[in-house]
């Protein structure tokens, strides 16, 4: 035998295991082109605390990615299912494993629904959430995909159709906010990390124009975009920005919080305000509303500490995925 044999199959053996940055591109462009595929190879991949991406799960008109994280111990069923939607360029896992939500999903053993905005929809890689073709009801779009993966992840992992809580940040944020208002029957309550009002801009100029400057309009003027839903009984929402946010204007976080509080009946002074810890205020209102204001804090997602590989995810002495969920009931305090 040759002598170097051992050492050229070890060789063979990594590049098996680690193939070219080509081998790695066709094989992904495979995947994609052959959904069947990929769906009759799941099971074997829905390890836990691992990523999935799921092909096939229904007509995704907003021509959407879905990735579903599941823990490494089995969902209960009824447990709750945790939406969380990235921000411009960001990549949806690992804006989930920086942000705290996927040790979040693990902490409460449940599924982590992970949409991913594609290139070919928004050069940026931002969901469209100032498009009301993509926000809309009507069954089209980016939040029709969206729900529609919502839907399946639900009868996957069986979790509680009436405990769904979607969080986002930036334009994921946005299109969060959108969801809620969209399909307040699918959703328990939602969370907004810099970002927008709903229905205040309707093309990529207007959007432009809001983000630098909010708009003046007061509550009531703001909560028509969400008129037309006699009865709703709308999701909780836990609202976010910094003072130093030089992407969005400080004050659409403020416009949120009076479109949300006058679609609920909520009056502008809240019921409750706190300092919990230097630099952060919080106003609350009842179970309903939250607002959380991190003085010199800029554009991107709080969380306790570290260095965060996602550069949108920045320590602010608070997690603000932890400190959502406990808003949303999900967790003690």
């Amino acid at each position: 035998m040759n002598a170097r044999f051992p050492y050229r199959m070890a060789r063979l053996s990594r590049r098996m295991l680690h193939p070219p940055r080509a081998v790695r591109r066709a094989l992904r462009d495979a995947s994609e082109l052959f959904p069947a595929l990929l769906d009759a190879w799941q099971p074997a991949r829905e390890a836990g605390g691992q990523v999935t991406a799921v092909a096939q799960f229904g007509s995704n008109p907003g021509r959407l990615r879905m990735y579903l994280r599941l823990p490494a111990r089995p969902v209960r069923p009824g447990a709750p299912l945790l939406v969380l939607l990235h921000g411009c360029g960001q990549d949806a896992r690992q804006f989930a494993a920086a942000s705290g939500f996927a040790a979040l999903a693990e902490r409460l053993g449940a599924a982590l629904l992970l949409p991913e905005q594609q290139a070919e929809n928004n050069r940026g890689r931002c969901f469209n959430w100032f498009r009301p073709a993509d926000f809309g009801p009507g069954g089209r779009g980016e939040a029709a995909s969206i729900r529609q993966m919502v839907f399946d992840a639900l009868v996957r992992v069986r979790a509680d159709p009436a405990r769904v809580y979607v969080a986002g940040l930036s334009a994921g944020g946005a299109m969060a906010a959108a969801l809620l208002a969209a399909y307040p029957d699918v959703f328990a309550g939602g969370a907004v990390v810099a970002g927008m009002p709903v229905g205040t801009a309707h093309d990529m100029a207007s959007a432009l124009m809001r983000m630098e400057r909010a708009t003046n309009d007061d509550g009531a003027a703001l909560a028509a975009h969400l008129a037309g839903r006699p009865g709703v009984s709308w999701p909780r929402l836990s609202v976010w920005h910094g003072t130093a946010d030089r992407v969005v204007d400080p004050a659409n976080g403020d416009a949120l919080v009076a479109q949300w509080g006058a679609a609920i009946g909520l009056g502008p002074e809240p019921d409750a305000e706190s300092e919990p810890a230097p630099g952060l205020r919080r106003r609350v209102w009842g179970r309903a509303l939250e607002q959380w204001s991190l003085r010199g804090f800029g554009h991107a997602f709080p969380v306790l500490d570290g260095s965060p590989a996602d550069p949108y995810v920045v320590p602010a002495g608070i997690a603000a995925s932890e400190a959502m969920a406990r808003f949303w009931g999900l967790l003690p305090g």
